[in-house]
């Protein structure tokens, strides 16, 4: 990834795990993720089904984690919000547990949006190569 990009992040599920109306555990990297990709500049928007008291309770969540939004559940800031047109988010990535395939992982989801390579592990096994 080059250059940066506004992402949109969905909560419930992909943040947190899903336990709508309340606020779900963190899933592992999350919030390691999205402050990775705040601090390479890119913006993050919080695009989410939760309306009224439960998002605001998302967003303290997250602000208590470290995480301040570019904008919830709109393309920009000041963007009000207009029956008579698409609430679509204009982002240049979305990031969702409802992708065909479901959520990758954030750290799968970090090596793809940052661009570092994940620590292997596991050596290779070598072709025709048996260990005993």
């Amino acid at each position: 990834m080059t250059g940066t990009y506004t992402i949109a992040v969905d909560f419930d599920g992909t943040i947190v795990e899903d336990e709508y109306p309340k606020i779900g555990k963190p899933i592992i990297f999350a919030f390691d993720t999205l402050k990775k990709l705040q601090e390479n500049g890119h913006r993050l928007i919080l695009w989410t089904y939760r309306k009224g008291k439960a998002l605001d309770e998302a967003v303290d969540f997250c602000k208590q984690n470290g995480i301040v939004f570019y904008a919830v559940n709109k393309s920009f800031p000041e963007e009000e919000f207009d029956p008579s047109y698409s609430r679509k988010i204009n982002a240049d990535y979305f990031i969702d547990d409802r992708n065909i395939g479901g959520l990758v992982g954030w750290g799968e989801t970090y090596r793809l949006l940052i661009g570092e390579e994940q620590i292997q592990t596991k050596k290779p096994k070598k072709k025709g190569w048996f260990p005993f």
